[in-house]
């Protein structure tokens, strides 16, 4: 059988129940069969059916016990409850995160002009990634921005009407594992293509608030599934059709596999998640090439906008649970157990709707609170995500702007 590649979830064990020694390693088999693993028991709690099992290579998981077979649910109940032991720190990553802190103001009413001057550079570069499918990778009209800039975004443009450059934000930008921009934020060319997304917002409000150096990056592409392209590491059995992630890269290390590709027809369950987050790790190994003058960073929040090709290609039911996954494995990716996690509805979606009120719920989990918000984004967005709101301006506008905000109260 194909060996399981099961990784860790960040998710702790609530409860502490009765100690025992931690059993020997052994074979542990998937609840269809398909797939076994090498590892050592690490806690159960009977109550919720939680297990932590070490792996073989090192990796630490936790997931239910519904994800066995009926034998090793057996030698579970049979070897009573372990309690969970504390976790051990986790090193920074070379060359990189400090988890540091930083002051956040308040937003005033209207955002003012940026001041023109360059970042304390003596404070580690404030990262937040945006990831998700062809909306957060951006549609919008630069030149439609361009007519109503000075009159409902006057942030955006100087006296003139040209175009303010924010000399203390960093906006790069990675499709498909490759660059695509790498320059200071403005609103003229927000993907490198004469379209831009939410990072003009996002850009500007983080910008404004934060007294740091910023670096927005965004790293996606279009038609993608959270339950499928981008299936995070530590989903098992939650991916369309029950699939688990099937990559083989290490956290700190995520590559597109060709082996696995080759050996699930040229693609596999979170193979875009494999290729974004590789993409933008890469970015921070080689930080000074993206932010001038930059020695140190801290991975502070994620954005995350997509679910139109989750109907089809994903699994909306299981959309709360993959959420989960995503942040808490994004978390670890890059070592950022203190970042913040904002995600936008799709505008043509009212909350009632069912991925709205699964993003909701993700949001409103224990294990979130002051930690991930929800952007609702229909009061302001013209047409659906699936034409792409008609490249409309205001709406990406909008969007942005809002997700910008929520990462703000977060951060306070």
């Amino acid at each position: 059988m194909n060996t399981l590649k099961l990784r860790s979830l960040t998710t702790v064990v609530a409860a502490l129940v009765l100690s025992l020694p931690v059993a020997s390693a052994r074979t542990w088999t998937s609840a269809d069969g398909s797939a076994t693993f090498e590892g050592e028991l690490l806690s159960y709690d009977a109550e919720t059916g939680t297990v932590g099992v070490t792996h073989s290579n090192g990796n630490k998981m936790v997931f239910n016990q519904d994800k066995l077979s009926a034998d090793d649910i057996t030698f579970l109940k049979e070897n009573g409850n372990v309690a969970a032991p504390a976790p051990a720190p986790t090193a920074p990553p070379a060359g990189g995160a400090t988890g540091g802190s930083v002051d956040v103001k308040s937003l005033p009413e209207v955002l003012p002009d940026p001041d023109g001057k360059e970042a304390d550079m003596s404070k580690p570069v404030q990262v937040y990634i945006l990831m998700g499918q062809s909306n957060m990778l951006g549609f919008g009209n630069a030149g439609q921005l361009k007519g109503i800039a000075a009159e409902k975004y006057p942030y955006l443009v100087d006296d003139s009407g040209g175009w303010n450059v924010r000399k203390d934000v960093r906006n790069v930008f990675y499709c498909m594992g490759a660059q695509r921009y790498n320059d200071w934020l403005t609103a003229g060319n927000g993907n490198g293509s004469g379209s831009f997304g939410t990072e003009i917002g996002i850009g500007n409000y983080l910008g404004h608030a934060i007294d740091a150096p910023v670096l927005i990056l965004k790293s996606c592409v279009g038609n993608r599934a959270l339950g499928w392209d981008l299936l995070p590491p530590s989903a098992v059995g939650t991916g369309k059709d029950g699939k688990s992630y099937q990559g083989d890269s290490e956290s700190s290390n995520r590559m597109v596999s060709e082996e696995v590709r080759a050996a699930n027809g040229g693609w596999y369950a979170g193979l875009q998640y494999d290729q974004d987050v590789g993409a933008a790790q890469n970015v921070l190994k080689n930080l000074s090439d993206y932010y001038p003058g930059a020695k140190e960073y801290e991975v502070a929040g994620f954005f995350w906008w997509q679910g139109n090709a989750e109907p089809g290609k994903g699994n909306v039911d299981a959309y709360d649970k993959n959420l989960a996954f995503l942040f808490n494995d994004l978390k670890k990716d890059f070592n950022a157990p203190n970042a913040k996690f904002v995600c936008a509805t799709l505008g043509e979606h009212d909350e009632s709707a069912t991925l709205s009120k699964k993003m909701y719920d993700f949001a409103a989990m224990p294990e979130f609170k002051d930690k991930a918000a929800v952007f609702y984004s229909k009061p302001g967005s013209k047409g659906g995500s699936g034409g792409h709101y008609g490249k409309d301006a205001e709406t990406y506008m909008y969007v942005g702007e809002g997700m910008g905000k929520a990462m703000v109260e977060l951060l306070k």
